[in-house]
């Protein structure tokens, strides 16, 4: 469901993008190309801060929003989502918050008010909380990263979580064409 919100921001969704018609994406949403949003997924823009503004949410170019997957601004707060980027089925990413070019973001991970750099791997059931990661970090599954902890004990991501991130990008710009052209919209 595409809807507009009470500010009056409708969803701006390009075209060469594919939303599942399950997904919900509401108010002040940019969804660029190539991108694929998933069964279930809510994309929600549509609380307004104190002077009555709001930023948008952003999805880059070859990104996925998988299945269930929550994306949601506090108080007009904006959240990007770099090119390329995976975030993972029944994830929540919540405003404040960007997160950089060719991340994966893993099944059921919560990350808020927090920047996440270009290349960074976070596995299942992580938590990141207002502590920004820096590029290439590698959070191993069900990591709790909050203030205070020491980023310097984090790995840089091994080859073989790149391989898969890019792998897991591939399949989902597959599945755009595929599903576009069952709609016969390509």
């Amino acid at each position: 469901m595409i809807r507009k919100n009470p500010a009056g921001y409708s969803p701006v969704i390009s075209p060469h993008a594919f939303v599942d018609p399950t997904a919900i994406i509401c108010g002040h949403v940019h969804i660029e190309a190539n991108v694929f949003v998933g069964p279930y997924a809510v994309i929600r823009a549509d609380e307004v801060n104190e002077q009555g503004g709001m930023e948008p949410i952003t999805i880059k170019r070859d990104s996925n929003i998988q299945d269930g997957v929550v994306i949601h601004s506090k108080a007009g707060a904006g959240v990007t989502i770099g090119a390329r980027t995976s975030i993972a089925h029944r994830a929540i990413v919540h405003g404040p918050c960007s997160v950089g070019d060719d991340v994966f973001i893993g099944f059921n991970s919560v990350v808020f008010q927090t920047n996440i750099a270009s290349g960074c791997v976070i596995r299942h059931n992580c938590v990141i909380d207002g502590l920004d990661l820096p590029r290439n970090c590698h959070i191993p599954p069900m990591s709790n990263i909050s203030a205070g902890f020491d980023l310097a004990s984090i790995e840089q991501v091994p080859v073989e979580f790149s391989q898969f991130s890019e792998s897991v990008v591939s399949a989902n710009h597959d599945l755009v064409k595929g599903y576009k052209r069952l709609s016969n919209e390509l």
